[in-house]
């Protein structure tokens, strides 16, 4: 007697600010699943539907590497604007040889459509799990075609405008060209907790993906968002990803340590003798600082970025980081003795990106 193969289903719901007439027709129109019917950092380069019982459709993808992925299926059940059923394949040499199944119903609620989704029939739980992933960024998309506020409605960064991590995402979406809601919140709050293990800040949230930790959210930013004329934070050669990524490491490890947490942020929030800075920690700092800002200077010599001719990662961390720096009782000294850091932080605080994210004074 054979044993019946196993079978894993996805179950998601989403809600989308939007009519279900429109919503289910985003389903079944070749011109709006051109828009959405791939995950981000993805584009659809063909597409086409005969959205009736029988029919078919596909769709073909491209990632920013050059590779393409075809799905294309037939339509079993086709009611609007109720419900729809389709058969899922991937199609093409090295693709997975397994038929599923697609069942979506589109009920109104809340002024807007819930989209619940079954998608079943997978052999394995990790195939399961890729395709959740997917669904999710497509929904993503989805959501910022059809919503008013377009991708401020799905995009969310919880954190607090003064500190530099969130401002170097913020300039980073900005970049971009991402809108986007930032959600105040504050270290180790609920909010905060509810995304980052360790309570800290900033976090963000696309929809139902969750992403904590600054230079991965900006590498998240980059890979999901296409930007003005093809702008990525990461160089498009080893060494220059190398150099971004013991940049990035150093900020993170040693001069975050010393130009934010013992130097300025004794003077934002003063916890001396008498509410007074604790200047044996500053002077500590200060003692640290000038071996931080030549090595920086060195690297500034040779390119206006620190990992190659345009910016990456690595300068949307640090450029936060010396504002506060130059805007410190010694800060300005500290500087003069790094000449082509100042020039490099002139021009990165001359970019819209800087002048747009730069946190109000109180």
């Amino acid at each position: 007697m054979n044993a019946t193969p196993p079978s894993f289903t996805l179950e998601l719901s989403r809600h989308i600010r939007a009519p279900r007439e429109k919503v289910f027709d985003a389903f079944v129109d070749p011109e709006a699943m051109r828009v959405w019917k791939c995950p981000r950092g993805i584009s659809v380069c063909a597409v086409s539907s005969d959205a009736q019982v029988g029919g078919k459709y596909q769709v073909a993808m491209r990632a920013r590497d050059g590779s393409q992925f075809v799905v294309g299926g037939e339509y079993r059940e086709v009611r609007r604007p109720e419900r729809l059923a389709f058969t899922w394949a991937w199609l093409g040499d090295n693709m997975p040889t397994m038929q599923t199944l697609v069942e979506v119903s589109f009920i109104e609620r809340d002024g807007g459509t819930l989209i619940d989704m079954t998608h079943s029939g997978f052999p394995q739980p990790t195939m399961r799990d890729q395709h959740g992933h997917g669904w999710r960024s497509c929904f993503n998309r989805l959501n910022d075609m059809l919503d008013a506020r377009g991708t401020a409605a799905t995009v969310v960064l919880l954190g607090a405008a003064p500190s530099n991590h969130t401002w170097s995402v913020r300039m980073g979406l900005v970049e971009k060209g991402v809108a986007y809601t930032l959600q105040d919140c504050r270290p180790r709050s609920a909010e905060a907790l509810a995304v980052h293990p360790f309570g800290r800040i900033p976090a963000l949230r696309d929809g139902d993906i969750e992403v904590f930790e600054s230079s991965a959210i900006l590498r998240y930013i980059d890979e999901s968002f296409e930007g003005p004329g093809g702008l990525t934070f990461q160089p498009n050669h080893i060494m220059g990803r190398v150099r971004c990524d013991q940049w990035v490491s150093a900020i993170n490890s040693y001069l975050s340590d010393t130009m934010m947490r013992r130097y300025a942020m004794q003077y934002v929030f003063p916890k001396g003798a008498g509410g007074q800075p604790d200047r044996g920690v500053i002077e500590g700092a200060l003692a640290d600082m000038p071996a931080q800002l030549a090595a920086l200077d060195k690297v500034y010599a040779h390119s206006d970025y620190l990992a190659g001719p345009s910016l990456s990662i690595a300068d949307l961390m640090l450029a936060p980081i010396l504002h506060y720096v130059g805007a410190m009782p010694e800060g300005a000294q500290l500087l003069a003795a790094a000449p082509n850091v100042r020039r490099a932080q002139a021009l990165m605080s001359a970019r819209p990106s800087f002048i747009a994210t730069v946190p109000p004074r109180h």
